[in-house]
């Protein structure tokens, strides 16, 4: 199981560097929700890493940060996901708060899904976006991926 996770990881990784270039060489076609729902994206998966395995201070689920340090956030979030498989059982149950302070258990092998389709779910939103301000969406789908 954790070698297919590390793949859709890895695939989650690749496509979320190709966004933020798209966002650092297009800035004044990307509309304010693309923006927004690329930071959340980066920031759901920061906060899930560290509900897993607390090593850094977590960002707010809708902070935003600067066009040139999306690909750096995104990058230092695959890395310490990939030490998360290394190290954790993914049938171990963590126990967590969420944003509003309701707690939770859940197992990691199911966050860490959960973050993945997180992210693809608002990639596709991403894409709507470029499309309606003028931009081509990128095809994320994982099949064109593995081709």
């Amino acid at each position: 199981m954790k070698p297919f996770i590390k793949e859709l990881f890895e695939y989650s990784h690749h496509f979320n560097q190709k966004l933020a270039d798209v966002f650092n060489s297009n800035q004044d076609k990307t509309s304010e929700k693309a923006v927004k729902l690329y930071n959340h994206i980066l920031n759901a998966h920061q906060i899930w890493n560290n509900r897993i395995d607390p090593k850094q201070t977590t960002f707010g689920v809708w902070e935003l940060h600067a066009v040139q340090d999306l690909k750096s956030i995104d990058k230092t979030n695959y890395e310490q996901t990939l030490q998360i498989l290394d190290t954790f059982d993914l049938n171990e149950t963590i126990n967590y708060a969420n944003s509003k302070g309701q707690t939770f258990s859940n197992g990691i092998r199911d966050i860490l899904f959960h973050v993945i389709n997180h992210s693809t779910y608002h990639r596709g939103q991403i894409a709507t976006e470029f499309k309606q301000n003028g931009l081509d969406p990128l095809v994320t789908d994982y099949i064109f991926y593995k081709r």
